[in-house]
């Protein structure tokens, strides 16, 4: 697998041109990488209007991931949705219906601000029950449900599959209902991008979705802020050249040349050793979630590179648990009052993996626990019960003030309300505030939120 942008940058590097272009460092060390860091001159190519190196490594990507065609982000899976929804959603017109999505309740905050500056209206698809407030466990028969209850035909069903928590919702199955009604189906697979490099791809493409973005740093060897926006075989070809141009209205013009080298580099990764690597790495983490199983507990069903431990089962208290993490120098994604989430990747040698199982060995829990988790009434509650007043695009873009959330009973949300991680709202722009909502506010210590003036 050849590395276009790398063998660039790295000729132009070593061939000391006095630069008289931007970035302002002129490639002189203050960081150490700042001779790799250059802008779209000669030879370059130029992102999301690429025909040369740019064009070149990117059709690498699609041939291994098997799609019709990968575009590069360097602002993450942030930009490929709203370059996503911006495809499929064309502008609307005087006598038609504002574009509809069907989207689980576990979306990311970016899918809300999508959906809000293309003027996108959303039906929410929602689960039997509610355990926590990053998973949305929807089946394809409530997909079914979703879309014979539409008030029009929807546009898409949009899924986030990894959710935070490493729950895979069954693709394949939706994407026949999906299909079966001509709808688009749309995945943010963001925790998801090394799904098609297993022994069997478990990759949304791969499964029946039209289109899905990848974060490609949160699961393989990439800079952070790199990312893909992948087409199946089976996608029209008119969404692909629409995203291409919203890929545009929505990204910087000054893309970093730092991370389209690390996409290009990792393509070679990809080609040459992940499979191995990811069968080893993926063999120490099954291994390792029976030991922290065995020493007591509860330890989440998830997806290959995740380790997720209940620790409100363990009668561990956040606070302490994640100060006792840091005194043995071990950080995680994330941890609130229910989950601890460690992700994992081969980059991860396994003396980490060890570390993680020995800190668990010697840290007891402190009450028995049941592999059955209850259902939580006020996750049902909060995320069920919601009335709406404006639409999003509406609230988002409404005079807002920034109150107590103690005190927001009644108003109406303005900016999505979230905790970062894992940016799942809570309430939803344009939605009123419930008291069970801002009891979930207080339980991941949000405490002001912007609301409608």
């Amino acid at each position: 697998m050849n590395t276009p942008i790398v063998d660039f940058v790295s000729q132009y590097a070593d061939a000391d041109f006095s630069r008289f272009h931007m970035p302002g460092h002129k490639g002189h060390t203050f960081l150490g990488c700042e001779k790799l860091d250059i802008t779209e001159i000669d030879g370059a190519d130029v992102l999301y209007m690429s025909d040369g190196i740019i064009k070149e490594s990117e059709e690498n990507t699609s041939s291994l991931f098997n799609t019709s065609k990968t575009f590069f982000s360097t602002e993450g899976s942030s930009l490929a949705i709203r370059a996503m929804i911006g495809a499929v959603c064309p502008g609307v017109k005087a006598d038609t219906y504002k574009p509809l999505i069907l989207a689980a309740r576990n979306v990311h905050k970016a899918f809300i601000y999508a959906c809000a500056a293309i003027d996108v209206d959303v039906q929410w698809i929602y689960p039997e029950n509610y355990t926590h407030l990053c998973s949305c466990p929807i089946s394809a028969d409530d997909v079914e449900q979703a879309i014979s209850r539409a008030p029009y035909p929807p546009t898409a069903v949009y899924l986030t599959s990894p959710d935070y928590l490493g729950n895979i919702t069954d693709i394949a199955a939706i994407s026949s209902v999906c299909e079966k009604h001509g709808v688009l189906l749309l995945v943010d697979n963001a925790h998801g991008a090394y799904l098609h490099f297993l022994e069997t791809s478990l990759h949304p493409i791969h499964l029946g979705a039209h289109i899905c973005c990848d974060s490609a740093h949160k699961t393989l060897p990439v800079l952070t802020g790199g990312a893909y926006l992948h087409f199946s075989q089976h996608c029209p070809e008119k969404y692909i050249k629409r995203a291409q141009k919203m890929l545009s209205v929505f990204a910087s013009t000054s893309p970093s040349y730092l991370i389209l080298q690390s996409l290009d580099l990792c393509n070679k990764y990809l080609a040459d050793d992940c499979r191995s690597q990811l069968l080893h790495t993926t063999k120490d983490i099954f291994a390792a979630k029976d030991k922290i199983t065995e020493f007591g507990f509860a330890v989440q069903q998830s997806e290959p590179l995740k380790i997720v431990v209940n620790i409100k089962k363990a009668g561990l208290d956040r606070t302490e648990f994640c100060n006792m993490l840091t005194s043995n120098k071990i950080s995680l994604e994330m941890c609130d009052d229910d989950f601890a989430v460690f992700m994992v990747t081969p980059q991860n040698n396994t003396q980490d993996i060890h570390k993680l199982v020995s800190f668990f060995e010697k840290l007891k829990p402190k009450q028995p626990f049941t592999l059955d988790m209850p259902e939580n009434s006020l996750y049902i509650s909060s995320q069920k019960n919601h009335n709406t007043a404006l639409s999003i695009r509406q609230a988002v873009f409404a005079d807002q003030i920034h109150i107590p959330a103690e005190q927001s009973l009644g108003r109406i949300c303005a900016a999505p309300v979230i905790s970062c991680p894992p940016a799942v709202p809570i309430v939803i722009s344009g939605e009123i505030i419930t008291k069970e909502d801002i009891e979930l506010m207080k339980k991941y210590h949000i405490e002001y939120i912007d609301v409608v003036s």
